[in-house]
């Protein structure tokens, strides 16, 4: 799917539940120096692993991904702590360090 930020990410995750499929919803709870995305942004992913939204891009959005799969499968919310320092941001190249965690629920009802 797309992880365009702008996308309606609850609108998405509403269908998916009415649609009856399993879903997580993972949220930026908390930013440290340089993040993708602030505090706010949003990603549903459904449990075929379709997903819309963003957190952060690249690797950690994959990471995301799968935690929230594994949310939708043992209904265990979960707080994920991604960080690098600037030194290792630039030995990996990355532009900016930083730290964010991203809170990652199923939904029910």
């Amino acid at each position: 799917m797309s992880a365009d930020p702008t996308d309606d990410v609850l609108g998405a995750a509403l269908d998916w539940k009415r649609a009856g499929k399993g879903v997580a919803l993972a949220t930026v709870v908390t930013t440290w120096g340089s993040a993708p995305r602030p505090v706010g942004s949003q990603l549903a992913v459904d449990d075929e692993g379709k997903f819309i939204g963003s957190v952060s891009g690249g690797c950690i959005e994959g990471a995301v991904v799968t935690e929230a799969l594994d949310a939708i499968a043992d209904g265990k919310p979960r707080m994920l702590d991604f960080g690098v320092s600037d030194a290792q941001a630039w030995e990996v190249g990355l532009a900016c360090g930083g730290k964010i965690q991203i809170f990652v629920e199923r939904l029910d009802g």
